[in-house]
């Protein structure tokens, strides 16, 4: 079973590649000289800051609470999986020895056969129902991070006045200078928010 809390792209749940914090519309790429000087002053007074994704994923109670609920789901399954694999082993080892002693008659061994065959089918069936069941689930938690960051951002920056709030994951931004840096700020609003699992973040 994948482990999907590792291979979801972070960045793209969030949504926070490029957050306007004053929901101004987008400029149209024909405009006038003037009209684009008008741009280039306002881009002058633009106030960007940046946030390290990672170190919210890494930092943010919440999200180790997730990871810790998450992880032992996931073994659970994977002990249950098993479980029914050695099983379907076992009974398919003992048939194929009867099969070599001759204790099966014809029909009997065509019965047993089938029975195997349906055996693995409705395993191959819990595995899916088990793996949808899961993957949803982490599909909700990742919507629950990503409206909790949206909703403290959004809080955050009536004081702030951020124009831009940026998330850095990786090298997805060339380069940004540290005073941008507001991840501390951040992880420790978010976590000052985080009345734990059961309680709205």
């Amino acid at each position: 079973m994948k482990k999907i809390l590792l291979t979801l792209s972070v960045a793209a749940m969030l949504g926070m590649g490029m957050t306007s914090c004053n929901n101004q519309p987008q400029k149209n790429d024909t405009q006038d000289s003037s009209t684009k000087g008008s741009i280039a002053d306002s881009q002058a007074d633009m106030k960007i800051a940046y946030v390290e994704v990672d170190s919210i994923m890494s930092q943010y109670q919440y999200w180790k609470d997730v990871m810790k609920l998450m992880q032992g789901k996931e073994a659970n399954i994977q002990k249950t999986l098993q479980g029914k694999q050695q099983s379907l082993q076992q009974a398919a080892a003992n048939f194929q020895q009867g099969i070599q002693s001759n204790k099966f008659s014809r029909d009997e061994a065509q019965q047993i056969q089938a029975n195997l065959q349906m055996q693995a089918q409705e395993g191959d069936q819990l595995q899916q129902r088990l793996s949808n069941e899961y993957q949803k689930e982490v599909s909700k938690y990742y919507q629950a991070l990503s409206d909790s960051i949206h909703h403290f951002l959004a809080e955050y920056n009536k004081d702030k006045k951020f124009t831009l709030i940026l998330a850095k994951q990786g090298d997805n931004i060339l380069y940004a200078n540290n005073a941008l840096d507001i991840t501390d700020q951040v992880v420790a609003g978010l976590n000052k928010r985080y009345k734990g699992m059961g309680n709205k973040k």
